[in-house]
């Protein structure tokens, strides 16, 4: 495990429509935001028109900026960042504003991003929870849309388009069917696009997480988390022609509904629309992580950021709540006899419910299954997506007894195959099993291991390890073994 001194970061997202700060803890492999406040400013309201930053969004701005260099400041944020977007950089009053606000916060550094460093800040930002991720990025702004193309985790072509939510609405004058035209126009010009045609798209930026969240909420799906949250490239299409048809007032009864972001929507979902008729991607992939966080892993945590941010994560949460740290590398071992064709996905999802495998140690014994299965199924965790978060939790609220009729494992019960729910299963009996034997202790471990074979489920014990034997250690074994259907039996050498 990387060890790195305790320090605060702080970055200031200046777009088109809002103003975000977000305040960093620490430098691991997944931000851990402790601060997070966003002010709707409108900036580029008017800008197509005018080519000037709108007034009233200025003088806002100025106060939204004291309160949040007083913030960074008091949090003792180092490195404090202002990154200004699209319509700071093409306003003709953009190098103005940036000078009043380099008066009122001498010292901090404002960077007025071009759009291809736009592009790449939110790609990585993309690779941050998705290191292999392969298809196109969408970061949809007030003022612009960014497009990357990313080939196995390696980003490659990048471009920037005026179709922003609030620049797109203005230019098509509050008309969807000409924002259609206009978006149609400006992604034919995109020649590389074909090259991610049948390929997941990537979808970052506030106007897509509130169609996630609007479709959420539409379909009562289990998760309420937008960050990896997937469709179908006939879901989202789905999605977008009910954003486009449905009333504002319809919306707006939506639980949950983004209101500040309604008058948006529409014009995100043409742009998404559009974006799935030319490419016909194989999945639609929400993104909560964007140009902030990319600017922490370029900025902050870049000696961290080759590690694998799912196992950064259970390693990180195993050093927090566990009661070791070396147990979980044995319990991989010791588990893997029972699951001979695991693929790699799957192997990575087995060693993070080992490294979890013990988080709830410290809970109160009647509400630990429950409260370790909503740990890790709403954990703060980049790496993990909803099927792995629905896989892992439940193999831990099995090691920790729970029974699969409790109302509070619907999620898993949705989310995963049968195949995976049986997965998760037996990894759980498996582990409850193992911390029977062992109590928690890799001394006790060490001399057992566990056999599958056609006809039985074997525990075996190495000479002297029969102290483990006991009726608990029994009965778990045959849990277990019966989960395959077959008979259990114990082994300890030496013995007849």
């Amino acid at each position: 495990m990387i060890r790195v001194p305790h320090r605060r970061s702080a970055v200031v997202d200046l777009g088109s429509n809002s103003v975000r700060l977000v305040v960093f803890d620490g430098i691991s492999r997944n931000p851990i935001p402790i601060f997070n406040e966003k002010a709707v400013l409108r900036l580029g309201r008017g800008l197509n028109a005018t080519g000037r930053l709108n007034e009233e969004g200025v003088g806002l701005a100025m106060q939204v900026m004291d309160r949040f260099h007083a913030i960074a400041r008091g949090m003792d944020a180092d490195p404090f960042e202002i990154l200004a977007t699209a319509a700071v950089r093409d306003a003709t009053n953009g190098p103005e504003f940036v000078d009043a606000l380099r008066t009122r916060m001498p010292g901090v550094p404002i960077r007025v991003l071009s759009g291809e460093e736009e592009a790449d800040y939110s790609a990585t930002g993309v690779l941050c929870g998705l290191p292999e991720a392969d298809g196109l990025v969408a970061d949809i702004g007030g003022g612009s849309l960014e497009l990357i193309r990313l080939s196995a985790g390696r980003k490659l072509d990048a471009c920037t388009l005026r179709l922003g939510v609030i620049r797109l609405n203005d230019r098509a004058e509050g008309d969807l069917q000409k924002a259609r035209n206009i978006a149609d126009a400006d992604i034919a010009q995109v020649g590389w696009l074909d090259d991610v045609v049948g390929r997941p798209l990537y979808l970052v930026g506030g106007a897509f997480r509130a169609l996630a969240r609007l479709q959420i909420a539409r379909t009562n799906y289990p998760l309420n988390i937008v960050h990896l949250f997937t469709l179908s490239g006939d879901g989202a299409r789905d999605m977008t022609e009910w954003v486009i048809n449905t009333p504002r007032r319809a919306l707006e009864r939506v639980p949950g509904a983004p209101r500040k972001r309604l008058e948006d929507v529409p014009f995100a979902a043409i742009v998404l629309r559009r974006l799935l008729r030319r490419l016909q991607p194989s999945s639609v992939v929400f993104c909560v992580d964007g140009l902030r966080e990319g600017w922490y892993m370029r900025r902050v945590a870049a000696s961290v950021a080759a590690l694998d941010p799912q196992e950064a994560v259970a390693r990180e949460m195993c050093r927090r709540l566990g009661r070791s740290e070396t147990l979980p590398d044995q319990l991989m071992n010791w588990t893997a006899p029972l699951f001979p064709d695991e693929s790699t996905p799957q192997r990575r999802l087995r060693r993070a419910a080992c490294l979890l495998s013990d988080i709830g140690s410290y809970d109160h014994p009647e509400y630990r299954a429950e409260q370790t299965y909503l740990r890790v199924l709403r954990m703060q965790g980049v790496g993990f997506d909803h099927q792995a978060r629905a896989f892992v939790a439940l193999t831990l609220a099995v090691r920790y007894e729970a029974e699969l009729g409790h109302d509070f494992l619907q999620p898993s019960r949705l989310l995963l195959t049968a195949e995976d729910f049986q997965r998760a299963l037996v990894l759980g009996l498996v582990l409850r099993l193992a911390y029977t034997v062992c109590g928690g202790t890799e001394e006790l471990l060490d001399g057992t291991w566990i056999k599958l074979s056609a006809g039985e489920v074997t525990l075996h014990l190495a000479r002297g390890r029969g102290v483990v034997r006991g009726e608990s250690v029994r009965r778990r074994l045959d849990r277990l073994a019966e989960a395959f259907a077959l008979p259990a039996r114990i082994e300890e050498a030496g013995t007849a």
